[in-house]
């Protein structure tokens, strides 16, 4: 089974981007633009609640709320590395 770097840190920055600081201290970017056409993303073209972004418990993924996350996996081979 393929494991990924656990998130450690997530920061909302411009242009509907994410920085994600994962434990083994790499940081990449996530575009997150993308996914606001899906209607499970759409609730995110709000600044603010874009802005509420945290990691989750044991730093499995992000979320903005009970329904809106994305898993470490996704983020991890996603994002482009700083």
């Amino acid at each position: 089974m393929v494991t990924y770097p656990k998130v450690k840190a997530v920061k909302s920055i411009q242009n509907k981007s994410l920085l994600i600081t994962f434990q083994n201290d790499i940081q990449k970017i996530y575009d997150c633009s993308i996914l606001l056409n899906n209607k499970y993303f759409i609730p995110l073209r709000d600044d603010s609640l874009f802005g509420l972004v945290k990691v989750d418990q044991g730093g499995h993924g992000i979320s903005w709320s009970d329904e809106i996350d994305l898993s470490e996996s996704e983020l991890w081979l996603n994002g482009k590395k700083q």
